[in-house]
């Protein structure tokens, strides 16, 4: 019932987003004689912002089509190595990048946003790295006869994705995928894998939530598992591909957030308005361009949403020594040659300080010169990994650790090679 009650709601938001568009166009145009004048421009803004808030979205296209690097513009080339059903990996390159390049995997978060929220962190790695990325599917559109799809599917898919890229790879995970691809190099390390990851960086991660929890951690706790099962699981309705599979439902996940921060994003809007009035398009053009990317999202599969609300959140079973990957506890300690960078953001919301950096606390037997924190001042979670201060001051710590570890990434491929 609650997909369907959405749907329904969605139609209804669709026709009046598209009835208010077309009246906000008919009151700016110029052969309007009102065009422009006090109450019809406020009228006419005020269209704008609803259509634009209401109106629908799919999934974003990531649209890097060139980068400048050292003053040259190299066209980029965007291309999808690996297809599974719920996720595929998808690579960018460009002309001005060198052939031994470091390869970076970008982990991009399961968490109901598609992976196009990191574009802005694609772009600014492409500047030294061939970049990588996860590009997890929504689930409504994978049809049941693909099985299920938990934190045990997670971790194989991040190996076999490695595994594509080859030995040297660097992998970075944003947020959710932090416990996931810990646990993966963890896997890798113990197996000797040759395709283990050379250097990690996880970046406002839920490694450990007792530290310093924020209301998302609080959340997750303060309700038992099945209350999470019974009441923001549900069907995927008929008229997608999906018809029947469990989900934990974007729209659920989009809700929860704007709620978090209602009034920062009411303001959102209404300097949206003041734009619009003000003939500032520039402002106007650069909020709707964050909104449209916010609010398109992406259902998850219950079984992996689920599971995290347990194991990561609840039980906080991979700090603890208790994570369990196909029957068999992840060995923290088996990382020894993976260097560790976590960063976080002063101030993280959604992760606490703290959290990202047990990392370095749980893995005893990685050497300290391999192992590095980095708190970025006056940074919320999004501005770890998007916006001026990720590209000027942040970008360049990962460069750096990164590039330290290289000579060795290329000599573990050499050595595989041979």
């Amino acid at each position: 019932m609650l997909y369907k009650a959405y749907e329904i709601q969605r139609s209804l938001l669709n026709a009046g987003s598209a009835w208010a568009s077309m009246t906000a166009d008919l009151l700016n145009d110029p052969r309007y004689p009102l065009a422009g004048v006090g109450g019809t421009q406020m009228l006419a803004s005020a269209l704008d912002v609803f259509a634009h808030a209401t109106a629908p979205r799919g999934k974003p296209a990531f649209g890097i089509k060139a980068i400048h690097v050292d003053g040259a513009s190299h066209a980029v080339s965007e291309s999808t190595e690996v297809q599974l059903p719920f996720g595929k990996l998808k690579k960018f390159t460009h002309a001005g990048l060198p052939a031994d390049a470091p390869r970076l995997l970008i982990v991009a978060p399961m968490s109901g946003h598609f992976a196009t929220l990191l574009r802005g962190t694609v772009e600014r790695m492409l500047d030294r790295c061939v970049v990588y990325i996860t590009d997890w599917a929504d689930a409504k559109f994978v049809p049941l006869a693909e099985g299920t799809f938990d934190l045990d599917d997670y971790i194989e898919y991040l190996v076999k994705f490695l595994e594509h890229i080859g030995p040297g790879a660097h992998a970075m995970a944003v947020c959710q995928p932090s416990v996931p691809m810990f646990a993966a190099t963890a896997v890798m390390a113990a197996d000797e894998h040759p395709c283990r990851p050379v250097t990690l960086t996880m970046m406002g991660g839920p490694i450990d939530t007792r530290e310093s929890p924020t209301a998302v951690n609080d959340h997750a706790i303060t309700k038992p598992y099945v209350w999470f099962k019974h009441n923001v699981i549900t069907t995927v309705p008929s008229n997608y591909p999906g018809e029947g599979r469990r989900v934990y439902p974007g729209f659920v996940q989009l809700t929860s957030f704007m709620s978090m921060n209602l009034g920062s994003h009411m303001m959102s809007h209404y300097k949206l308005y003041q734009h619009l009035m003000q003939g500032a398009d520039e402002n106007a053009d650069a909020t709707k361009a964050f909104y449209d990317e916010y609010r398109a999202v992406c259902d998850l599969p219950a079984e992996f949403y689920l599971q995290t609300v347990d194991v990561v959140f609840q039980q906080h079973a991979l700090p603890k020594g208790e994570f369990v990957h196909r029957g068999k506890v992840v060995d923290l300690g088996a990382i020894t040659d993976t260097a560790i960078l976590c960063i976080e953001g002063e101030k993280d919301d959604i992760s606490g300080i703290g959290q990202t950096k047990a990392a370095l606390k749980v893995t005893p037997n990685l050497p300290d010169e391999m192992k590095k924190y980095h708190l970025a001042a006056e940074v919320g979670h999004y501005g770890i990994f998007n916006g001026s201060r990720w590209r000027a001051s942040i970008a360049p710590v990962v460069d750096s650790w990164i590039a330290k570890f290289e000579k060795k990434a290329k000599g573990r491929k050499l050595s595989v090679v041979a």
